[in-house]
């Protein structure tokens, strides 16, 4: 998942949602430049197929996950996607922020969902490098429709 959270990252706010396909490495090694640099089991594929005018979190974005259906190899998928996040634990009155919602699956297995806040405006004035970190949260049931969504592209 934390590679997914670094690529996305990478490209900055304000963007669509990115869909990810985990694979075993072996599959993918050769394709790589200069092979795969650690000894971890996956690797994350980027999908090019997401319409970069469907809005995350949106009903659309829903109905676009829901007509995914993976190949044999693949199996995990992740989901990054833009929303606005209201931290239960900072109680009823708590501000909503922008954040990432990241959500990952492993087909007929475990499932992580990880918030990232984005940096507020006074954040960043007190710290110039406050973008450049990458604070995650995690909970449980923090999307559950999401992991159900995710988890259906692996259905038959």
């Amino acid at each position: 998942m934390r590679e997914a959270v670094d690529f996305v990252h990478a490209e900055g706010w304000d963007r669509p949602a990115t869909l990810f396909a985990l694979v075993p490495s072996a599959l993918v090694a050769d394709a790589l430049a200069g092979g795969l640099d650690d000894d971890r089991p996956l690797a994350l594929v980027v999908q090019d197929g997401v319409p970069e005018h469907v809005r995350p979190g949106s009903e659309e974005l829903g109905e676009f996950i829901a007509t995914v259906r993976w190949p044999e190899p693949v199996v995990g998928a992740v989901l990054a996607q833009e929303i606005v996040f209201r931290n239960a634990a900072e109680g009823d009155d708590a501000t909503p922020r922008q954040a990432r919602l990241f959500s990952g699956v492993l087909d007929g297995g475990a499932d992580n969902t990880l918030v990232q806040l984005r940096p507020t405006p006074e954040e960043l004035e007190a710290d110039p490098f406050a973008q450049d970190r990458v604070q995650l949260l995690g909970g449980e049931d923090l999307a559950p429709g999401v992991i159900a969504a995710l988890r259906a592209t692996f259905g038959d």
